[in-house]
């Protein structure tokens, strides 16, 4: 053996991130992942290090370890880390290296979706704006400048990963990286240059000897040894390319994201593990949630147009970094259950029969180890099926987990998790500035209406926003002064059009009137009536961007701004007048942006004249202490209009909090049974898409911190308010007919006894104890967390014997049976149900 060999085995044998052993060979076979010779069955979920801070990662991750995750999945993001050709930035939330390392450090694997298109809701599909500006490129195609510029970007990451032996095959947690992304939703309207271009794609990738498989997702035609993968609410029935490959799932949507001016989208729990079991019960071995944890778009970050700056995806760890309940939990059983079955999933494919309409069975047998999966894809009716000799209920779109082809560890149905009740809490406004009609504790500066600054130009006709600002600024104005001369003091109507995304629109000074697009149709046609003065007139539209185009066949040639016609209608005798081809002078960006407004200390800010309040265009700060506590904090925006807000320097994102979502598509309830999209459950309608806005506790210091905004449309900043969240409620409701505990199987079987379904409570936080008992029923208990009922039967001890296992306790279980409550109401199914308070 040579002295290189020696080094090599002796740097894997100890490992370089402990407490996992990385060095490893990652190849694949048709079944699964195989990791040293060894197939895995992996549960990953996606976590985008910019979109939280580098504080919170260590918690967001340990979260995913103990919820069963056994890889992080991430995006890199082209247009963060390159924001100008050359120059690179790692820096903060955009350390890459450090996160991989973190994720390390908890003994998970990585998977590293280099792409360089990312999609996901950011801004230009994570493409830096200037790659716009090469002569004679053509995004995502068989075009050289492109193919030049993505392969040296990927290139650059792969290079950063291996100098720092982040790859599996250097002893690191990196077992997985992705070229391209979702290409194939859309590779038709590229014809043959396409397909060349994601052989070439392909061949760039392997090229780099990563020593770790590549992926592209939702491309059918990914060329060997590149394994196709499915993104979807549903991969079940997804089949690979290849029978050499492995069924991979890149992309299960935990939830969905939130747009301006829309209602907030979410998943049901139940459908969720459902479509995992479904997955894993029809052959797949590796499956990603779509997110684990969503967090904030930070900054200018949000694409779309018209994504919101929370990405909180209703994803089993919120924005916040707070564990959703029951979502984290149920899906943490669904893992348990499934790596019960990891020795029979990885031994075999499965043997798939009918057990009726709408019923299948999935048996995984070799030699004396065998695994089941029963599944009713039914919507309306639950069933009781044979199978093997044993009778079991299987409630309608469900699937029971037999880890033993014989004992139900699990129905992704009935959930044994505990649910939770999240609140926020307003604190004192006395350190905020204040509410008072003065204004006292705020400063303020008023942004020029149109032309201020030195470098504006001016053009004949109107110019496309995105190749002027370069997106440098979500802000263009546009400015022309007219001389109606017979028309002067007439009332006529200014008409616009522009490509989107929003317009504020100002005669001599004075906001006329307003516009924005929305999420399905960014462009804006509007008529707005004005009165011209005698003599000079000044026409300035302030023409902004909400996040660029991020997805979709040439999404780079979509186009923001004022594009025309702008014409003058109603002048006498019926005139009109058409302005677009005048000589316009055009000015990117505010000219509190070139003082650097925002970071609070340059500026003349104004304190001692009347407050303007309601006004457009204003910058406002204060100071401010951070509230008390470790519980995360965000900023309630309630009084405001549009714009965007700095906490000590650092954007907290955009703020839009009087974009109301339609009354109409919410529904009180949503039944999960049934295919779930994008629009089925929805909540919030009729209000405000986002009022609340999160305020990373690493950017605050204890007392003198410096909050600015800038307001566009008119607001009362006194009116805002910091807020905190907490768990407010703990609550279980399981039945007399849900299985035992995962964590009881192992001690279930071998004893031989059945332990039966158990009531489980657990305080969020290790120093917390259950204080009170706000609800207890056992009987025929209804409602949801927060409002439960008593049902026509209950028992009178349930209250009593609750409170004597749990108060005091900062974790309590209670079997659920007529043995420990006894029976209230014979011959029907019984269930409890509890809310509980930790303090």
């Amino acid at each position: 053996m040579r002295a290189t060999q020696i080094v090599l085995v002796l740097v894997c044998f100890l490992g370089i991130y402990a407490p996992m052993l990385f060095c490893a060979n990652v190849e694949y076979d048709h079944r699964a992942l195989v990791i040293d010779g060894k197939r895995r069955v992996l549960i990953s979920g996606s976590i985008h290090y910019p979109r939280s801070t580098p504080e919170m990662w260590p918690d967001l991750i340990q979260k995913s370890k103990d919820g069963g995750l056994d890889v992080i999945e991430t995006y890199v993001f082209w247009n963060l880390h390159e924001p100008v050709r050359g120059q690179y930035d790692f820096k903060g939330r955009k350390d890459l290296v450090k996160f991989v390392k973190v994720v390390a450090e908890a003994g998970l694997y990585v998977h590293i979706r280099i792409g360089p298109y990312v999609c996901a809701e950011w801004n230009y599909g994570g493409f830096p704006l200037w790659l716009h500006f090469i002569p004679g490129i053509k995004f995502r195609t068989d075009n050289e400048p492109f193919k030049a510029e993505m392969k040296r970007f990927t290139a650059k990451i792969v290079d950063i990963i291996k100098q720092e032996k982040l790859y599996a095959s250097q002893g690191g947690p990196v077992i997985l990286s992705q070229i391209e992304n979702e290409y194939g939703n859309i590779d038709s309207h590229y014809g043959s240059a396409g397909k060349s271009y994601i052989k070439w794609a392909a061949s760039m990738a392997t090229s780099l000897d990563t020593g770790v498989p590549w992926v592209m997702c939702q491309q059918a035609d990914a060329p060997d040894p590149i394994i196709n993968t499915c993104n979807g609410f549903y991969c079940d029935q997804f089949t690979p390319n290849s029978n050499t490959k492995p069924k991979m799932w890149t992309e299960n949507w935990s939830g969905w994201f939130l747009s301006f001016g829309g209602a907030v989208p979410y998943r049901p729990v139940e459908d969720l593990a459902f479509a995992v079991a479904r997955f894993f019960q029809r052959g797949g071995t590796f499956q990603n949630y779509y997110m684990y944890h969503g967090g904030t778009n930070f900054d200018r970050s949000t694409g779309g147009p018209f994504i919101a700056t929370s990405y909180d995806y209703d994803a089993p760890i919120d924005e916040y970094g707070i564990i959703r309940q029951p979502k984290w939990g149920h899906l943490k059983d669904v893992h348990k259950a499934i790596k019960l079955c990891e020795e029979a999933l990885i031994a075999t494919d499965p043997t798939i029969t009918s057990l009726g309409p709408n019923l299948e069975a999935a048996v995984y047998k070799t030699g004396s180890v065998c695994s089941a999966f029963l599944a009713n894809v039914g919507t309306k009716s639950d069933v009781t099926v044979n199978f093997s000799g044993n009778s079991y209920h299987l409630p309608a779109w469900s699937v029971s987990i037999l880890p033993d082809c014989k004992n139900v560890v699990l129905n992704t149905a009935k959930i044994n998790s505990a649910s939770a009740i999240s609140s926020f809490t307003t604190e004192s406004s006395k350190d905020i500035g204040s509410s008072e009609a003065s204004g006292s504790g705020w400063s303020w500066i008023s942004e020029p209406v149109g032309i201020s600054k030195t470098d504006s130009i001016s053009k004949i006709g109107l110019l496309e926003q995105i190749n002027t600002t370069a997106d440098k600024s979500d802000y263009l104005w546009y400015s022309l002064s007219i001389d109606p001369k017979d028309d002067a003091g007439a009332q006529t109507v200014l008409h616009i059009e522009s490509l989107g995304h929003a317009l504020h629109t100002f005669i001599n000074g004075q906001l006329a009137g307003s516009q924005a697009g929305n999420s399905d149709k960014a462009k804006i046609t509007v008529d707005i009536p004005i009165k011209l003065a005698a003599g000079k007139n000044t026409i300035d539209l302030l023409s902004l961007t909400v996040g660029l185009q991020n997805y979709g066949a040439f999404f780079e040639t979509s186009g923001a701004g004022i594009t025309g016609p702008v014409i003058l209608k109603g002048l006498k005798n019926g005139k009109t007048l058409d302005l677009s081809s005048k000589k316009w002078n055009y000015q990117v960006g505010l000219k509190g942006e070139e003082l650097g407004l925002s970071g609070g200390s340059s500026g003349q800010w104004n304190s001692q004249s009347t407050f303007p309040k309601n006004q457009p265009l204003i910058w406002y700060k204060t100071n401010f202490a951070a509230p008390s506590g470790s519980n995360p904090v965000a900023i309630d925006f309630t009084g405001m209009g549009k714009g965007e807000a700095w906490v000590n320097g650092q954007s907290i994102g955009r703020y839009w909090p009087t974009y109301a979502s339609p009354n109409a598509g919410c529904t009180d309830s949503c039944n999960y049974r049934g295919s779930y999209s994008s629009s089925k459950c929805r909540k919030n309608c009729g209000k405000p898409s986002q009022t609340l806005y999160h305020v990373p506790r690493s950017w605050l210091k204890p007392h003198g911190n410096t909050l600015v905004l800038f307001e566009e449309s008119g607001g009362d900043p006194t009116q805002i308010s910091f807020v905190t969240k907490q768990i407010q409620s703990l609550c279980a409701h399981v039945s007399d007919s849900h299985p035992s505990p995962v964590d009881l199987w192992n001690s279930d079987t071998e004893s031989g006894t059945k332990v039966g379904p158990v009531m489980l409570l657990k305080c969020p936080h290790h120093n917390q104890v259950i204080s009170s008992i706000k609800f207890a029923s056992y009987g025929t208990p209804a409602g949801t967390c927060g409002n439960f009922y008593h049902g026509r039967c209950s028992s009178n001890k349930a209250l009593s014997i609750v409170q004597k296992a749990c108060i005091g306790s900062s974790s309590c279980s209670v079997g659920v049976s007529i043995d420990t409550f006894g029976d209230p109401c014979t011959g029907v199914t019984k269930s409890l149900a509890v809310e509980a308070t930790c303090a």
